[in-house]
């Protein structure tokens, strides 16, 4: 049975679908006003992990994961730009595209955008005034009645008590109390006409907190199963979520918001927290230039989804070494079988993954596999190859030609002209073989060697190479 550690309960419990057979999962996703970072990188690999093992695992997903594509970060650099919103985050939406892709990150089912769904942020608005959780101030804006609403703090683990103004939420005069949050933001002259729209309450746009409510509400019902994000996104985003979703809907269904919160543990950078403030921030596309997708795909999932992430080239290299390991491994063998007979492996596999997706322990057991491949022969070599890529299938590893991922540089591709020349060197060392000067021969797979390309002589006199 699939253990799930549950935020909101703070334990590990045994996943039940509402709907047999059936899971819905919300993820909050990117907020589109400039290129994806490291942090995103971890938030796409983790819940791709999370929705590949529940539909390996024999269920029916439907996974959500939204676009906010208005704010206030959007529309300040919307006006600098001189640009308009739609054609700000249109670019950054096909630049974070373009990353998750390279990722190997499996498309949501339905990717929102908040401002498709104003209509729908209205509606929950409306109901949480006539619930009285919500209230129109005198500047016009509407906001949440946070002390309205009892539960308000669960979720973080935060009392109301202790939460102090000017901390985490900016004291307005117009408020009733500190703690409230906006929902609908009244429009100011200044601001773009493509960011106003007519409400019950005036012109104006949605806050950031209910765009999640109105889109997970939309598509998976007013109660669900999962919702993740990152752990910075636990207070105030997420405990907000619940206070609207419930203070909305919860009298009509008597359930709760969600059953199953999940969060992802902060990623650092050499042990300090990431921010442009420090000059530590990694944009997903400047990694890619130096480490193939797949090498910090491995490196998010050698580390538990809950724990801290620490980022550095270090580790980088790392990883890529490790995977270097398996990909060596699988091209040991030739002509591995698709299908095979069930194996311990796989009984082991399903156990850790099981236990609340410990992709550590399930990477641990799939170099251990690739340490028996790299000793058998025959047609177990064969089998415990065929073994080793579809366990790692499941977390989104291991799929591309061995040589192709070997042969690879610090990106996602070669240099064309790298393999020619690296080609052309081979050609000259089988002559000069041939040739019976070995001296030479010698002397290019050292020059080779010294550029960080390692040669492998197989069976029929068919020479491989790959990147150290």
């Amino acid at each position: 049975m699939l253990q799930i550690f549950n935020t909101l309960t703070r334990s590990k419990e045994t996943f039940v679908p509402i709907e047999p057979g059936k899971v819905k999962m919300y993820v909050c996703g990117m907020t589109v006003y400039d290129y994806c970072h490291i942090g995103h990188a971890r938030v796409m690999v983790v819940f791709d992990m999370v929705q590949r093992w529940l539909r390996a695992s024999g269920l029916e997903v439907t996974y959500v994961r939204n676009i906010t594509d208005i704010d206030d970060k959007i529309i300040k650099r919307a006006v600098e730009n001189k640009e308009t919103i739609k054609a700000l985050t249109q670019r950054f939406i096909d630049a974070m595209h373009e990353d998750a892709d390279a990722l190997g990150i499996e498309r949501p089912d339905h990717e929102p955008r908040a401002t498709e769904y104003v209509t729908q942020m209205q509606d929950i608005i409306t109901r949480l005034i006539k619930n009285n959780y919500a209230y129109q101030a005198d500047d016009g804006d509407v906001n949440y009645a946070v002390r309205n609403f009892k539960n308000y703090g669960r979720l973080s683990g935060k009392s109301l008590d202790d939460l102090r103004a000017g901390e985490r939420v900016a004291v307005a005069t117009s408020k009733q109390d500190p703690l409230d949050f906006v929902l609908w933001k009244s429009a100011k002259e200044d601001e773009p006409s493509d960011t106003k729209w007519e409400s019950p309450w005036g012109v104006g746009r949605p806050g950031w907190h209910i765009e999640c409510s109105a889109m997970s509400c939309d598509l998976l019902g007013k109660t669900f199963d999962i919702h993740g994000g990152g752990a910075d996104l636990q207070f105030p985003h997420h405990e907000n979520e619940i206070a609207q979703s419930e203070g909305a809907f919860a009298a009509e269904t008597g359930k709760p918001f969600v059953n199953t919160w999940m969060h992802n543990g902060f990623v650092r950078v050499n042990e300090e927290k990431m921010s442009k403030s420090l000059g530590n921030f990694f944009t997903i596309r400047d990694v890619l230039k130096e480490f193939d997708p797949e090498v910090v795909r491995f490196f998010i999932l050698k580390a538990h989804y809950r724990s801290p992430l620490n980022y550095s080239d270090a580790h980088l290299e790392e990883a890529k070494q490790g995977l270097t390991r398996l990909y060596n491994a699988l091209a040991s063998v030739e002509d591995i079988p698709n299908y095979g007979k069930a194996s311990t492996w796989r009984s082991r596999f399903v156990t850790v993954m099981n236990d609340d997706f410990n992709t550590p322990e399930a990477i641990a057991i799939l170099f251990e596999l690739a340490a028996e491949v790299n000793k058998a022969s025959g047609d177990e070599k064969r089998d415990l190859a065929r073994e080793l890529k579809q366990l790692a299938r499941f977390l989104g590893l291991l799929q591309r030609d061995p040589q192709a991922f070997l042969q690879a540089g610090g990106g996602s591709d070669v240099a064309e002209n790298d393999t020619v020349a690296i080609e052309a060197a081979i050609q000259a060392r089988a002559d000069a073989k041939q040739a019976k000067d070995f001296a030479k021969a010698d002397q290019i797979r050292q020059e080779l060697l010294a550029s960080g390309i390692v040669l492998e002589d197989k069976p029929g006199g068919v020479t491989l190479w790959r990147r150290a």
